[in-house]
């Protein structure tokens, strides 16, 4: 009975946050337990478990008598996402170019992914090119060969995901101009150009955080 309660609390922790937290109507309303409840197909007790694991990693806030709300992100909080990812990233870009290890057939993958959902403008094939955004990028900060590096990058993911998003639908074309900016940072680490490809990570969060902020 326990290995199941533990089983259904991991099953609506994954669903909330992959799932409903990284939809952009998420930001700013309530969440029903009964209902997710529902939908993942297990009892409210698991439920009620995940959200308070969620509300420990700053992704909800339990209000009484109201339940869970997903607070929208700050201005503040966004940059320091975006301070926290370029450090991450350009370490791992470093580390990746000293040791010739540097993943360019899966990062163009992931590219190749991307510029074929880069005219997509429903939400559904939107929140897919955000995805392949965010695994461009851990395919980099896994190939450092840190565990504690990919783990602490991997915890970013609903939020990465949240405001991919709402840069998307922030401006026209996003998804073509995100394109040509992960290009650059790949011809750049197939150069072996540790401090161009510094420059362009930097180059690709400041113009997404710019975009944020303007929204």
């Amino acid at each position: 009975m326990q290995n199941g309660a533990i089983s259904g609390r991991d099953r609506a922790y994954r669903y909330v946050k992959e799932q409903v937290l990284t939809s952009l109507p998420a930001t700013g309303v309530f969440l029903n337990e009964q209902e997710l409840a529902t939908r993942i197909g297990v009892s409210r007790t698991p439920v009620r478990e995940a959200l308070l694991m969620l509300q420990a990693e700053g992704l909800v806030e339990m209000v009484p008598k109201r339940g869970a709300h997903v607070p929208a992100l700050s201005g503040r909080q966004i940059a320091e996402l975006m301070d926290l990812r370029g450090v991450l990233e350009k370490h791992a870009a470093s580390r990746t170019v000293a040791a010739g290890a540097v993943p360019l057939a899966a990062m163009r993958e992931a590219l190749a992914e991307q510029e074929r959902l880069a005219d997509a403008t429903d939400p559904e094939r939107a929140r897919e090119f955000i995805d392949w955004d965010s695994r461009f990028h851990q395919i980099l900060i896994d190939a450092a060969g840190s565990e504690l590096l990919s783990r602490t990058y991997s915890g970013l993911r609903a939020r990465q995901l949240r405001v991919g998003l709402a840069a998307l639908f922030a401006t026209t074309d996003r998804q073509r101009h995100v394109c040509g900016e992960h290009l650059a940072i790949v011809e750049a680490l197939e150069r072996g150009d540790e401090a161009q490809a510094h420059r362009k990570i930097d180059e690709h969060l400041e113009i997404t955080l710019g975009i944020l902020l303007r929204a």
